[in-house]
């Protein structure tokens, strides 16, 4: 009820009392029933408030005076909506599965919520759901019956993924890899390492903490917590797998192994990498109690989110790998990597610019053109001159410069969320 909202929220009800199911941030996807939140950042989401009653919604919150209808006037919207996360996770009464990393946070928590799901009803974020606005969205979208829930958690500095934490408040937390991303806003790695420490810290000792064994940044992290570690690697730890291939689609197919006994896997995503985020998923799973065939079973059906190795064979033959949603060192490396494995004669890599590096920013650039030469891709920059080749200005020159595709070539689309890479993809699907 918009009452309990209001209490929650420490706010006031203006208005009827009614009934309230869910929230959304954005009136052009609010559902029927759903608390709209107006969030003042770019633009004032208050300007909204009619737009999302005329949708459904049926209240709002308001750090402004009412407009009518029912509304929960609160002095800070977004801070008010953190209180009903945690208002929302005090309900909740089944474990919570947090996940964080530089690298895979998003696939990892599609992979265990597959995994996890295919024991019992599992709730995750949507997307990349993963800041101070996604997390407690997704912990007051958590629905009736729900059994589990999977919250990716993401960090521009400090602190932040500790009070996620707190509205969280994870049973099982996992870190998937640290790297090179965001060390603009961090300014080392080692201080990447720190900020994604958090997560394990905030453990208690009847938790789990699923570490990466292949990463001495990650696995040192055992020393910062008091619940149980589970590790995760191909080169070593409790979660492993043996016997990696793949078939021509990129899917990687695998023996996993782990405490619990081993089971053939073949996933539903694509890349050798991901072979690496089903582990680190299978061993989320295998924390909150699920079987070993379960999750295999789990990892077979998920399906990532969007714009993330989506490998499709176009009409003229040629093979699109669209991993435009996101990019740093780790994963730009990951990336073409499976396009080396494509076997067709031609194949290029449209890549965009690697944002928030810093200091770093020239030398990654550079490692990763020298990478795309070794192993014989072509690469057609956009808007960076950082790759060691001359850049075209944008999406629409990078498809002129393509040129014709057919059954000899392979695309790898890949930048940083603000280059919009995925204009590419979307204009070879139109041809």
């Amino acid at each position: 009820m918009a009452s309990e909202v209001a209490q929650a929220a420490g706010g006031r009800l203006a208005g009827p009392d009614v009934a309230v199911s869910g929230a959304s941030i954005d009136s052009r996807t609010v559902s029927r029933g759903q608390l709209f939140v107006p969030v003042v950042a770019g633009r004032d989401g208050h300007a909204f408030i009619h737009d999302a009653l005329a949708a459904g919604a049926a209240a709002y919150l308001t750090a402004e005076a009412p407009r009518g209808a029912t509304a929960v006037v609160v002095d800070d919207t977004a801070a008010a909506l953190a209180e009903l996360g945690r208002y929302a996770r005090s309900r909740f009464d089944g474990p919570v599965v947090g996940i964080t990393g530089s690298v895979g946070k998003t696939s990892v928590k599609d992979m265990a919520a597959a995994a996890i799901g295919a024991d019992r009803l599992t709730h995750a974020s949507p997307m990349s759901f993963n800041n101070e606005l996604g997390v407690p969205l997704t912990l007051v979208n958590c629905p009736e019956g729900a059994e589990a829930a999977v919250v990716e958690m993401g960090a521009r500095g400090r602190g932040h993924i500790a009070w996620l934490c707190s509205l969280a408040r994870p049973a099982v937390g996992v870190v998937t890899a640290v790297g090179a991303a965001h060390t603009e806003l961090f300014g080392s790695v080692e201080a990447v390492a720190e900020a994604k420490g958090e997560l394990v810290e905030s453990l208690e000792a009847s938790g789990v903490a699923v570490l990466n064994a292949d990463q001495p940044a990650v696995a040192a992290m055992a020393e910062r917590t008091e619940a149980e570690v589970l590790t995760f690697g191909r080169a070593g730890g409790d979660v492993r797998a043996f016997g990696v291939g793949l078939d021509g689609g990129l899917r990687p197919r695998f023996r996993l192994e782990t405490p619990n006994g081993g089971t053939e896997v073949s996933l539903g995503a694509c890349g050798e990498h991901m072979v690496d985020n089903a582990l680190a998923a299978a061993a989320a799973a295998l924390a909150v109690g699920v079987g070993v065939e379960e999750i295999a079973a789990g990892l077979g059906s998920a399906r990532l989110s969007p714009w993330r190795m989506e490998v499709t064979e176009l009409t003229s033959g040629a093979v699109l790998i669209n991993d435009a949603y996101n990019a740093n060192p780790l994963s730009m490396a990951a990336g073409l990597r499976s396009l080396a494995a494509v076997g067709r004669p031609r194949r290029v890599a449209v890549l965009g610019v690697m944002a928030e590096l810093g200091a770093r920013a020239a030398a990654e650039h550079a490692a990763i053109g020298a990478l795309a030469r070794e192993l014989g891709i072509e690469v057609i920059p956009v808007a960076t001159g950082g790759y060691g080749e001359e850049p075209v200005a944008d999406a629409a020159a990078a498809v002129a410069a393509l040129g014709a595709v057919d059954g000899d070539t392979a695309v790898l689309v890949k930048a940083s969320r603000a280059a919009g890479l995925e204009a590419v993809a979307a204009a070879l699907f139109e041809q």
